[in-house]
């Protein structure tokens, strides 16, 4: 019997996009993927690839945050099934910064040619997908020079643990990181020990 061919999962669309990252709302409340997930985003073209850094949950409306409705009820669901209405008031969306993009069946790890596009479907990378893309350690360079709104060394410990995950074996894979963080940041050494912290 032939291998199922597993297809990624598409999870969100592109709301806001910039030369070095995208915003994605997501279809399903609370749907979002974990810190440091790879995701893609493509044009038929060319796919761009994204880490994610940031996840929010928030009102539809701007300026209006949701108020408390759960004082009666036993338990968080039971809010949402008094109150329908709830799961198109709010929206939970997530920020990725851009590593990489894969053009004409090549994967590059720098920044894509264009950005991406607004309503472009975002797929969760199967691990395949994960693999493939982390067999090179040429983003790391682009996420370690990113400013970013939460620590970069925590996002970096977080997405090579998520990678790591892909790999048949997910030590030697972090070895393999860890010695290439070893070069990026030789002069840096109090970095380099919070990263390696991190991917544990």
């Amino acid at each position: 019997m032939a291998d199922r061919q597993v297809f990624p999962q598409r999870i969100a669309e592109v709301v806001e996009a910039s030369t070095t990252e995208f915003v994605a709302q997501c279809y399903e409340l609370y749907g979002l993927p974990p810190l440091g997930a790879l995701v893609k985003t493509g044009d038929g073209q060319t796919d761009l690839y994204g880490v994610v850094y940031n996840a929010t949950t928030s009102s539809v409306e701007p300026g209006r945050r949701p108020i408390a409705r759960g004082k009666a009820e036993p338990n968080e669901e039971a809010i949402f099934q008094a109150n329908p209405q709830l799961a198109k008031l709010l929206r939970s969306e997530f920020n990725a910064v851009i590593v990489g993009h894969r053009q004409a069946s090549k994967t590059y790890q720098h920044l894509p040619p264009t950005p991406a596009r607004i309503h472009g479907f975002v797929y969760l990378c199967p691990p395949e997908d994960v693999r493939d893309f982390s067999m090179s350690f040429a983003f790391l360079s682009m996420l370690l020079n990113t400013r970013l709104q939460i620590p970069v060394e925590e996002l970096t410990g977080a997405a090579l643990r998520h990678m790591s995950q892909a790999h048949e074996d997910p030590r030697r894979f972090l070895v393999g990181a860890g010695k290439e963080l070893a070069v990026l940041l030789s002069d840096d050494y109090s970095r380099l020990r919070t990263i390696l912290g991190r991917m544990r």
